[in-house]
């Protein structure tokens, strides 16, 4: 925010879930003040159950850039989703088109062996691959397994060839030393359920119940939610569900952080202790900026 608005800036949200009305305090999105204090794009535009990929972000982000510059404004990019930075930052591969085939007997293999066995296969075929992701993000473990299938190629040598779109960027990251930083998870889980977390989790499982039983639900396999849906349906207590949370949001903080430094060339400036100095920040975020 202090950013934005010493650039006069607009904010693009990198957030593949603060992009759904119906997911607010699991998604962290900013609050109501800071929305009209600066404009946010990407925030409350879908509802749950309409498509939205990467591809969809990478291409309507890169034209609304577009747009800000043509009005004489910076953008300013915030947010972790890996593969909608990566597909904004770099633009996707021709990567094939899906096999139904295969993908049907992924599936099967998904559901006779598991998740972690899946998972494992992927891990030795593509560790890179495998490092941005878990055994629970089913869809893009399939779908990983499947283009190697295809291409008798890894996702990441795939990748290694793909073309950005015409736009610098200046990408800074804070550096947060790894104990802060879980503390500072544990801390916002709690705030979270003293916000209304259960009562949020509570109204999504009820209205799309029919949807937690597909398989495009991406949306709703989120940390924050998906551990309250199963104390809803008896498969843990609310004490564990909580520490479920925090621990698995603390794991997929620690696959953000393989990704930022196996495949962007991130500016990390120190957030915490000594040397910490918001003035290195800004100066590191404003030289020449387009986005962050």
């Amino acid at each position: 925010m202090n950013i934005a608005g010493y650039l006069d800036a607009e904010i693009i949200s990198a957030d593949s879930r603060q992009i759904y009305r119906e997911l607010t305090i699991g998604s962290a999105k900013p609050p109501e003040e800071e929305l009209r204090m600066v404009r946010h794009h990407f925030i409350n535009e879908k509802n749950i159950g309409e498509p939205f990929t990467s591809g969809d972000f990478a291409e309507a982000a890169y034209e609304r850039i577009l747009d800000i510059h043509n009005r004489q404004k910076h953008a300013v990019v915030v947010g972790g989703s890996t593969l909608y930075l990566e597909g904004l930052l770099k633009g996707f591969g021709d990567l094939p088109p899906g096999d139904q085939e295969i993908r049907s007997r992924l599936s099967a293999e998904l559901t006779l062996a598991g998740s972690e066995k899946l998972y494992e296969k992927l891990r030795m075929l593509d560790p890179i691959q495998a490092a941005t992701l878990d055994p629970t993000k089913t869809q893009r473990l399939i779908r990983s397994l499947e283009i190697i299938e295809i291409t008798g190629k890894t996702v990441t040598s795939l990748q290694k060839y793909r073309r950005g779109p015409a736009l610098d960027y200046r990408i800074v990251g804070l550096s947060i030393p790894r104990p802060t930083l879980y503390k500072r998870i544990d801390t916002r889980v709690d705030e979270m359920i003293a916000s209304g977390l259960v009562e949020e989790a509570e109204y999504l499982y009820k209205k799309h119940y029919s949807l937690l039983r597909t398989e495009r639900n991406s949306a709703l396999k989120t940390v924050g939610y998906q551990e309250l849906f199963d104390f809803f349906e008896k498969k843990t207590d609310f004490d564990r569900a909580v520490t479920l949370i925090k621990q698995h949001t603390r794991n997929y903080a620690k696959r953000q952080l393989t990704f930022f430094k196996n495949r962007l060339n991130v500016t990390w400036v120190d957030a915490f202790g000594e040397n910490a100095d918001p003035g290195l920040l800004r100066a590191a975020c404003c030289r020449e900026l387009t986005a962050l």
